[in-house]
This record gives structure tokens, C-alpha cells and sequence, in this order.
């Protein structure tokens, strides 16, 4: 009986190791794992050869004193044995006398293939206890460098540590949480940092000892994994080894408002710590280097203001944000801006509306409130794209300045893109495509596009890897350097950099004032203490209409009072949302402060 309870449990727990294992490596668990496929089945085959011991030495033992407990202590012996290639295997194998042929065979088989396993499990171990070794020999090597830490190998790590190596020579590049697995992308990875020189650690980035790095040698964290919760985890843990620490920064990638949340709450220290909101961030990258063509392609209307009639394919993520940020983007004197956009749920009007309700509210959505900003926003939910409806819809656009595609996917953005150029031209009317496209490869390969007459398509392509993930990008943006210098005009540095609220506001403020000196409007370039009266005017009213745009946009409402202390940011409510003239002198003042150079 014990011959077939052995061989059944331990090849229970096998198969359980087995399955742990595979779970493990598929696991997209928020939580950093402490266990690894690898430690399963190490484990799963150390106890399954313990089990398949334990019959063989309790009947080569029988009629002995404390037999039990020398059976537990030679199997265990063994076992140890049998992962060091010290194992006794021919007086393992003679003692394996089950009463049924076909499980004797089996038994001795499964034993056999475990001595040959377990060594190899064995050297697998040592070998990734040299590694981490060989690691740290090389990271204290390069004690007096600067280090660019990133919590996981992926594309876009990958590309930013390219690029941080064109740019810094000698520089230290580290990956951690790397194992090398069956999948040949893993693979390519490793073969991409490897030609980096980079530094690649098992260990998760919270679990290697950077602390005894040179203190005069910047050390920059980038929590930068495919699951946004789990670089807020690790965020929050380099947060508390590194607050104290002088000369080190930490990027976090996470776009979502718990992410925002908790690393507000967080005591920093003197530790220099930014979320990267990847799509935010590309958006307002748009239209700080391209927004200029809104204004440059808009058709002048009979009443002598010029209209910008843009077209948001797809409201997702990056298609919600392009929809927000082109309501105060659009606000300029001589201008006038409509928006249209289309999405197959069905809901697509509710949830934006639920997003930034007085925003769409119609004492605002295509009112003419002077000192108040202008807009129409138009969104056509349940109409999918590739449809007869969708096509009726867009022929009816035949004013359309500018286009935006988001829909998910390469190939959907791409298919897209292309139809819309073609009812568009159907039409007479070429306005400016833009479309994202994730993977860097196919956007080298899509610029300059042509059909097979060699008509090109006029479609750009952007948000690839490659270009979101650089440093100038990601570390030294010269949008952030002016939203700094409009915060200074009010905040100090700090506060721009702790609080989102800051940093966002600034940043559209920057972004605003490029357009505005673009657009030619008067005293855009001056300082303030420059400013005509007439120049100091116009300015304020316009940064009000802007502001109101960008602050509903945000979800904001009017607070009900003119009051200041009826302001409450949890409930998203401000005492200025209110028309130009309302406004007290002091912050009309601020309008021209903040909305000049």
C-alpha cells in the first residue's frame, strides 16, 4: 500500500509544482511575486524525490530500532544527494520493490529521471547565484558613475536606455526582475541591453542595495513595468529606501488616478519624484511641437473669424484627452473651434459628459457668453468606424480642418486613417490626419506612405516607442521647462513638482502661449511690465477663456459664489469659473502674469 500512496502523492505534488509554476509565469498579479516559476519546480521535484524515498527506506529498514525516524533522515539524506550527483543510485534503484510490475517500472523510471533533473536544477541555482553575484561585481565597479535604474525589461525601457546611451556615455544602465525565459522576445531584450553594456540584476528594483552607490553620482529610478499598479508599488517602496537620499530621481509610468493618489500621499523626502502620464504626456507633446496647425489650416468664416473644425476618431484614453485638451487649446482670438467625435459604445456621451459635465453643459457647449470661452462639442456614440453610418457622418464634416485616430490598435489606427483620407478627398477637403501608432518599426516604415500611383497619403503617424520614450521626452522636456517657468510666476518649485495639479495646469499653460505667440496675438511675447494697457486686456480675457476651457475640462464646476474660501478641490469646485468680467482685479492680473513671456 505504501508504494502506491508514495508514487500518487508525489506525483500530486509534481504536478502541483507543475501548474504553480505555469501560473506563476502568467501571473499579472499587481503584487511584486516573491516566488518565481523556477522555485516551484526546484521544489515541487526536491519533494516529489523525498516521497518516492520514503518506501524505499522504510522496507530496507524494517525490523530496526527507530525505524521511522531513519527512514525520514536516509530519505532526506538522499534527496540532498540526488541534487548534488552524490547519490547512491543503484542501491536506490535495487530497493524499489513494488508489488505490481508496471509500477515497479514506473517508480524506478521516475527516480532515474530525477537523478538526472535534480542536478540540473541544482547548477540552474548556482548559476543564477553567480549571476546576481557577477552583477554586483560589476555595479560596485562602476561605484563613481551615474545609474539609470529600470524595474523591468520591456520595449519601452529598452528604448529609453538606448537613447540615455547615446546621450551618456559612461553611464551605468541597470535592469532588474530580468529572467530568461522560453520566449524568444525575452530573448531579443536581453540581447538589446546586453549590447547597452547594461547591468542585469534576478532581483526586483526595491530588493537591490543601490544605497552604497557614490553619494555624489545621480542615481535615477524608473518604475517602468507593463503593469501600472505594480510600478506604483515599487515607486512607493524606492520611495521610502531613497527619500533621504541626495541627487536621485524617480519616474513613475502610471497613467490612472489611483497612481496620482497615492504618490501625492507620499512623504518623498528630498527625492525628485514624477508620474509620467504617457498619454497625456503625448498629447500635450502634439500640440506644443504640431498644435500650430490647427490654427494654420482653419477656413475663414463670413463673419471674419477663422473656424477649426476637428474630427476625434475613437475616445478611448488618448482620444478622451485630445477631446479635453482642443476645448481650451482651441481658444483664441479670431478663432473659433468645433469638435466632433465618434465612437462605437454607445455611451460614449454619457461617460464624457459624467467627466467634465459643465463642460458639455448647454449654458456653455455652443453658447457665445463674452469673456467666456467657445466651443461646440458634438460626440456621436454608438457609430462604428469601417460603417455606412459612420461614412453618412463624416461627409456631412465638409469643413473638417484636422483629424485625430485612436482606436486601440496599429492596425485598426492604420485602416482608419486611410479611409478617412479617402472620404475626405471624395469630398474636396484635405485636412491634416493624425493617428497613433504604437510599434517604432511600423511608423519608420509608414512615413512618406503612397498608394500604387505614388499619391501619398499625408497621414502622421505618432506616439511609437521609440519617440515617446526618450530622454528629451521623459527627462528633460523643454514643454516642462516653460510650464516651470509659468509656475514661477505665482508658486515655487516645489509645489510645481509635488502637486499634479500644478504641473498639469502649467504645462497647458505653456502649450497655450507657444500657440498664442504662433497666432501673432499682441503682447504674447512681451513681459508683463511691457504690456499696453489694451495689450494687458486682451491677454487676461483671453488666459480667463483658456483657463475656464482647461479647468471644465478637468471635470471642475463653478462653486456657486464668488467667494474664494467656496473653492474645494475634492469636490472640483472654483469660484472663478465665471465670465472674464466677473473676476476681481487681482486675479485679472494674475491672467496677464501667468499668460505672458
Amino acid at each position: 500500500m505504501r508504494w502506491y500512496l508514495g508514487f500518487s502523492i508525489a506525483m500530486l505534488v509534481l504536478a502541483a509544482a507543475t501548474a504553480a509554476a505555469i501560473a506563476s509565469s502568467r501571473s499579472t498579479r499587481v503584487r511584486r511575486r516573491t516566488l518565481k516559476p523556477f522555485h516551484y519546480v526546484f521544489g515541487g521535484v526536491f519533494l516529489s524525490v523525498f516521497i518516492l524515498m520514503l518506501p524505499i527506506y522504510s522496507e530496507l529498514l524494517a525490523g530496526t530500532s527507530s525505524r521511522w525516524l531513519k527512514t525520514v533522515a536516509f530519505s532526506l539524506h538522499n534527496t540532498f544527494q540526488a541534487f548534488t550527483i552524490d547519490t547512491d543510485r543503484e542501491i536506490i534503484l535495487e530497493g524499489v520493490r513494488c508489488p505490481a510490475a508496471w509500477l515497479d517500472a514506473l517508480y524506478s523510471a521516475c527516480l532515474s529521471v530525477a537523478f538526472v533533473v535534480a542536478p540540473v536544477l541544482t547548477f540552474g541555482f548556482v548559476l543564477s547565484l553567480f549571476r546576481n553575484v557577477s552583477a554586483y561585481a560589476r555595479y560596485f565597479l562602476h561605484f563613481f558613475r551615474d545609474v539609470y535604474v529600470f524595474s523591468e525589461i520591456n520595449d519601452k525601457s529598452l528604448a529609453l536606455g538606448e537613447d540615455l546611451r547615446r546621450n551618456h556615455k559612461r553611464a551605468l544602465i541597470v535592469y532588474t526582475d530580468v529572467f530568461e525565459t522560453g520566449d524568444e522576445s525575452m530573448y531579443e531584450r536581453i540581447g538589446r541591453a546586453h549590447a547597452l553594456h547594461a547591468i542585469l540584476f534576478r532581483k526586483d528594483v526595491s530588493d537591490v542595495n543601490f544605497k552604497a552607490h557614490y553619494k555624489a553620482a545621480q542615481i535615477v529610478f524608473f518604475a517602468i513595468g507593463e503593469n501600472e499598479t505594480e510600478n506604483v508599488d515599487h515607486a512607493l517602496k524606492l520611495i521610502d529606501l531613497y527619500r533621504q537620499r541626495e541627487r536621485t530621481r524617480l519616474f513613475v509610468f502610471a497613467s490612472r488616478i489611483d497612481g496620482e493618489l497615492l504618490l501625492n500621499r507620499a512623504d518623498t523626502g528630498v527625492l525628485r519624484v514624477r508620474r509620467v502620464n504617457e498619454i497625456r504626456s503625448l498629447i500635450n507633446r502634439l500640440l506644443y511641437e504640431q498644435g500650430e496647425q490647427l490654427f494654420a489650416n482653419a477656413k475663414p468664416m463670413p463673419d471674419g473669424q477663422k473656424k477649426i473644425s476637428a474630427v476625434i476618431v475613437g475616445l478611448g484614453r488618448y482620444g478622451t484627452e485630445m477631446l479635453k485638451a482642443l476645448t481650451w487649446y482651441g481658444q483664441m482670438d479670431g478663432y473659433r473651434v468645433e469638435l466632433d467625435a465618434f465612437d462605437a459604445d454607445e455611451k460614449a456621451e454619457d461617460r464624457f459628459c459624467a467627466l467634465a459635465p459643465e463642460l458639455m453643459s448647454p449654458q456653455h457647449n455652443g453658447a457665445d457668453i463674452p469673456g467666456e470661452a467657445a466651443y461646440t462639442i458634438r460626440i456621436h456614440a454608438d457609430v462604428e468606424i469601417g460603417t455606412k453610418t459612420f461614412s453618412d457622418a463624416i461627409g456631412k464634416l465638409t469643413d473638417a480642418t484636422y483629424v485625430f485616430v485612436s482606436l486601440g490598435s496599429d492596425e485598426q489606427n492604420i485602416r482608419a486613417a486611410v479611409e478617412l483620407r479617402m472620404l475626405f478627398l471624395r469630398m474636396g477637403i484635405h485636412p491634416v490626419i493624425r493617428s497613433i501608432i504604437y510599434r517604432s518599426e511600423e511608423r519608420a516604415a509608414l512615413d512618406g506612405i503612397t498608394n500604387f500611383r505614388g499619391q501619398p497619403y499625408e497621414i502622421g503617424f505618432i506616439g511609437d516607442t521609440k519617440t515617446s520614450c526618450s530622454e528629451a521626452v521623459v527627462m528633460n522636456s523643454e514643454l516642462e521647462a516653460s510650464a516651470l517657468r509659468r509656475h514661477l510666476k505665482w508658486g515655487d518649485e516645489d509645489a510645481f513638482w509635488q502637486y499634479e495639479y500644478n504641473y498639469n495646469s502649467s504645462v497647458a499653460s505653456a502649450i497655450h502661449l507657444r500657440a498664442r505667440i504662433a497666432c501673432g496675438i499682441p503682447g504674447a511675447k512681451k513681459r508683463e511690465e511691457d504690456l499696453t494697457d489694451e495689450e494687458r486686456t486682451s491677454i487676461e480675457r483671453l488666459e480667463h477663456r483658456r483657463w475656464n476651457a482647461y479647468l471644465r475640462a478637468e471635470g471642475y464646476v463653478y462653486s456657486g459664489s464668488p467667494d474664494k474660501s467656496s473653492r474645494n478641490d475634492l469636490a472640483k469646485t472654483h469660484h472663478d469659473l465665471v465670465p472674464y468680467s466677473l473676476l476681481n482685479e487681482e486675479e485679472k492680473r494674475k491672467n496677464s502674469r501667468v499668460g505672458t513671456d
